[in-house]
Order: C-alpha cells, then sequence, then structure tokens
C-alpha cells in the first residue's frame, strides 16, 4: 500500500482554494470507487493557535492511498482528473507529489 501526499499551491486568495475545494467534493466519491484507491481526502490548515505549527493558506494537502503506483497513474489519466486539471487551471499554481511506503517494513 502506498501513500501519497499531494501539496497543491493555490493562487493567492482563498476564492481560489475554494474553486479547488469545490472540484475534489464534486470528484471524490468517483475517485473513491477506482480499483485500487483506499483513501481520498483533501486537507486544510486547521488554526489551532500553537507557535510551532506551519500553515499555508493557499495550500491543500491530498492524502491517497493507492495500491500500486500503477493504480495511481491509472488514476491521473481517468476523464474526471483531466476534467479536474482543465477546471482548476486558473486556480493552481503548482503541485508537489510524495509517493510513500511505510519505513518499518
Amino acid at each position: 500500500m502506498l501513500t501519497v501526499i499531494a501539496e497543491i499551491r493555490t493562487r493567492p486568495g482563498l476564492h481560489h482554494r475554494q474553486a479547488v475545494l469545490d472540484v475534489f467534493k464534486k470528484i471524490t466519491p468517483t475517485v473513491l470507487q477506482e480499483e485500487g484507491c483506499h483513501g481520498y481526502a483533501p486537507l486544510v490548515d486547521h488554526n489551532a493557535n500553537v507557535e510551532f505549527q506551519a500553515t499555508a493558506t493557499d495550500s491543500i494537502i491530498m492524502l491517497e492511498k493507492w495500491e500500486t503506483v500503477a493504480h495511481l497513474e491509472a488514476h491521473l489519466q481517468t476523464p474526471h482528473m483531466k476534467a479536474f486539471a482543465q477546471e482548476t487551471k486558473d486556480d493552481i499554481l503548482d503541485m508537489h507529489i510524495r509517493i510513500l511506503e511505510d519505513g518499518l517494513r
């Protein structure tokens, strides 16, 4: 099982972040039905008011679980992900994807 963490940096302004979140809300039920998907959740910073917390108001962190890299690659080629890219192209600045495995196995 792989854990994917994608940091999506949106253009400045909460309306850009919200626009991307709105598209995620629309596609998440479909993504969760994809073969090999075991989790798909967009996350945003919670203001905990603690000094040790780092925050980025113009970022969304995607926490995903995929059986294999092949499943992740297939996910990225789906019509709904291509539509996601088209619908959010004016809101997203860049994206950094980490593909992680259990470090204790």
